[in-house]
């Protein structure tokens, strides 16, 4: 049996090997997408001070900060029965907005995008950035850097900190924003819609008039039959700050929805020996192994996923954009896993004019943004959506507000069994019996989880019975004299 090894894999956050294994045939016998970090996070916060997790955990990942300091202020506020004020609500929802708009553009350009912008078989050495601003230009990659830019400062504002965010607490927020701030604000709003605008139109050009790509996103290599995940609002429309958790079954219809604490009831996790990170599924359908189908609890929460499980988008210009993928694609729900980027990029410009939206409510310079809380602390759960995926924050503390359990089911987790699904699938699909493997093909296969933007920094959190460990002895000559190893 031949294994084919890509290690590491590229373009994502944190870090992951594949395992491709061909029979003597030269066919996938199988793969294994391994994931070899661990943080254990939850562990290391029981003990603590309930009210100091939205600060904590934005030091789980310096990628999407904000999405833990959201999802950790939401469990607090659960934890004392505190409901805050609507000007701290839209404050926190304004800079999730932005947030949203800054991340997504970050992996359509630098991560995801140059498979499409420079070519899925060009040299791994141009498939970065720096080739994608030289397919489309400096004053492209300037717009980019530029949206960069103005999302971190407007974050810095509303959350104290660029990158580790501290505004939200129980209750509401510590810091509100004066109506020069706002008018800022509303400036940096305006660019930001302008610039989802301009994105759209580079996937129009780049991608849908390339028959290429067009006939690579809908092949069945890239294609699964899944349930769908996320947040909506009352009228079931994209919501990633708030709202219920909306299901769909791979016919598009409603299969559950549900409010944050009554996760449990429908969310479990299953287990490997191979791997530190766990393969949530529908428990009311059951893990049926890594398979996909109406019958199979395998679930995806990712951008394309919220487009699936809701009725549309919550503004103007993203709904547009959100019917015409659907029109494009044979309609709902849409199956084809590269899609995921086209979706990705219309909740960038929902994100953009969510935002000007919010900045132009005259309740967001209010000062009552508090309500202090005044609840014993007991349980609670809070839920965003965070780029990759759903995430949920679930705490338990003593009559004292210290931690006694945490648990923590990030985006990430959620499409781990996809994501090795989508792998194998794309392994079998393009390696062949007398096919030459080359590196524009193990980079093909590399598509199959990138477009879900995993982060694996902070998705981990299941340790086998025994950590595996190697010890290496030298003597003063640097000779190895000893070799131990212990493994899971």
């Amino acid at each position: 049996m031949k294994q084919i090894k890509i290690d590491p894999i590229t373009r994502l956050e944190g870090h992951g090997k594949i395992d491709i294994f061909l029979n003597d045939d030269g066919e996938v016998a199988n793969t294994y997408f391994q994931i070899p970090e661990l943080r254990g996070f939850e562990q290391f916060c029981v003990g603590r001070p309930v009210e100091e997790m939205p600060r904590i955990t934005t030091r789980i990942c310096g990628v999407c900060p904000e999405a833990h300091h959201m999802a950790a202020a939401k469990a607090c506020d659960a934890v004392f029965h505190v409901e805050i004020p609507s000007a701290a609500k839209k404050l926190r929802s304004l800079l999730y907005n932005v947030f949203f708009a800054g991340d997504h553009t970050t992996h359509f350009y630098a991560l995801g995008g140059p498979d499409f912008i420079v070519g899925p078989d060009a040299p791994a050495a141009e498939r970065n950035i720096l080739g994608v601003v030289k397919k489309v230009g400096l004053e492209v990659g300037g717009k980019v850097i530029e949206m960069r830019k103005r999302t971190q400062q407007v974050i810095k504002t509303l959350g104290g900190k660029q990158t580790h965010q501290i505004t939200s607490m129980p209750g509401g927020v510590s810091k509100g924003i004066s109506i020069e701030e706002a008018k800022e604000i509303e400036k940096h709003c305006e660019w930001f819609v302008e610039f989802g605008k301009f994105t759209i139109q580079a996937f129009n050009d780049i991608v849908l008039k390339n028959q290429v790509y067009v006939d690579l996103i809908l092949s069945d290599t890239f294609s699964h039959k899944t349930y769908y995940m996320g947040l909506v609002d009352e009228n079931n429309k994209v919501n990633f700050y708030d709202g219920k958790v909306r299901v769909v079954d791979p016919d598009g219809k409603e299969f559950v929805k549900y409010s944050p604490n009554e996760y449990l009831e429908n969310v479990a996790e299953h287990v490997e020996p191979w791997t530190y990170l766990k393969f949530p599924f529908l428990k009311k359908v059951g893990w049926k192994g890594f398979v996909d189908g109406k019958d199979s609890g395998v679930y995806r929460a990712t951008p394309l996923s919220r487009l699936n499980a809701a009725d549309g988008m919550p503004t103007p210009l993203a709904q547009a954009e959100y019917e015409k993928m659907y029109s494009t694609l044979g309609g709902k729900p849409v199956h084809a896993t590269l899609a995921t980027h086209w979706a990705r990029i219309i909740e960038l410009l929902s994100g953009a004019e969510m935002a000007l939206d919010l900045i132009r409510d005259p309740e967001i310079t209010s000062t009552h943004i508090r309500n202090i809380p005044t609840e014993i602390p007991t349980e609670g759960v809070g839920i965003v959506e965070a780029p990759r995926g759903t995430l949920t924050h679930h705490y338990t503390t003593d009559e004292r507000g210290i931690l006694t359990k945490v648990n923590l089911i990030v985006g990430t987790t959620n499409n781990y069994a996809p994501i090795s699904m989508s792998i194998n699938k794309a392994a079998r699909g393009l390696i062949k019996k007398g096919v030459e493997v080359t590196e524009g093909t193990l980079n093909k296969i590399e598509m199959a989880f990138r477009a879900y933007d995993p982060c694996f920094g902070c998705a981990t959190h299941y340790m086998p019975g025994k950590m595996p460990i190697e010890l290496r002895i030298y003597d003063s000559s640097n000779n190895l004299i000893d070799l131990v190893r212990r493994n899971p």
